[in-house]
């Protein structure tokens, strides 16, 4: 679970209620025809749009913004120095077995085609591929939610305009003036909230983790050609290092550390 995601919409939401009911009364901010028109109208023009499967398909990906999967880079790279010390050991048909037993998709392809001897230029073209994919995939969950964060505020003055409409034509009866402005600001509200404490924060949330799932493809590539290479162990996690913060730096250097000792002992 990505803690950040939901403590952010829970704090964002708790402060604004919170904040309603310092000032006075909460129903007055319950109004179900600017729910329809807000929420309705960024749906439909969602659907205008965007093809009816990207948009189903999106409420998969949003669940990247509650739900992460935590990798340990700094155990990737001993891995992948596992792997090349193994290669060098018994040969690169080892590998085959430690394929069916990597957690990862695209490690598990990579070691499997090391063992079947594919060149190093087809490696590298299928799992760029496989970036090129999934970034695509990441992109049309992006823009769907960062148009949806345009789209709430327009129906939100919408809204609003419908609302001062229906007001200026009641003006013969002026105890209905104040009702109806604050029924017609309310959809500015509701599309200025949808839009900034959820839409526009989860494409940027969404930025970010194909960024990072990014790095860490990358860094698999590069490990998986570095043991097509032939190199050595210990130099491949120096060619790794570039990859990490100098906090995984270190991570890095105490599981070496720590797994160095275990041989000692043994």
């Amino acid at each position: 679970m990505d803690i950040a995601s939901i403590l952010g919409i829970l704090s964002g939401v708790g402060l604004i209620v919170a904040s309603i009911f310092m000032g006075g009364d909460f129903s007055i901010f319950i109004n179900v025809p600017s729910m329809m028109i807000v929420g309705g109208g960024t749906i439909a023009a969602t659907l205008i749009a965007f093809p009816l499967k990207e948009v189903i398909g999106v409420i998969k990906i949003m669940m990247k913004v509650f739900i992460t999967r935590k990798r340990d880079v700094s155990k990737l790279i001993t891995q992948l120095s596992g792997y090349a010390q193994l290669a060098k050991q018994q040969g690169v048909l080892a590998l085959e077995a430690e394929s069916k037993k990597a957690n990862d998709r695209i490690l598990q392809q990579g070691l499997q085609m090391i063992s079947d001897g594919m060149p190093r230029a087809t490696i590298v073209k299928i799992l760029m591929g496989e970036i090129t994919t999934m970034q695509e995939r990441h992109r049309v969950g992006r823009e769907i939610f960062a148009e949806m964060g345009k789209y709430a505020p327009a129906f939100g003055m919408i809204g609003t305009l419908i609302g001062l409409v229906q007001m200026l034509a009641a003006l013969n009866d002026p105890s209905t003036i104040g009702p109806k402005m604050a029924v017609a600001l309310i959809t500015t509200f509701y599309g200025a909230f949808l839009a900034n404490l959820v839409f526009n924060p989860m494409a940027t949330k969404l930025k970010r983790r194909s960024q990072m799932e990014t790095i860490e493809i990358k860094l698999m590539i590069e490990g998986l050609l570095g043991i097509t290479e032939g190199e050595n162990p210990k130099i491949l996690i120096d060619r790794l290092k570039v990859f990490l913060d100098n906090q995984m730096k270190q991570q890095l250097e105490k599981n070496i550390g720590s797994k160095s000792q275990v041989k000692k002992a043994a």
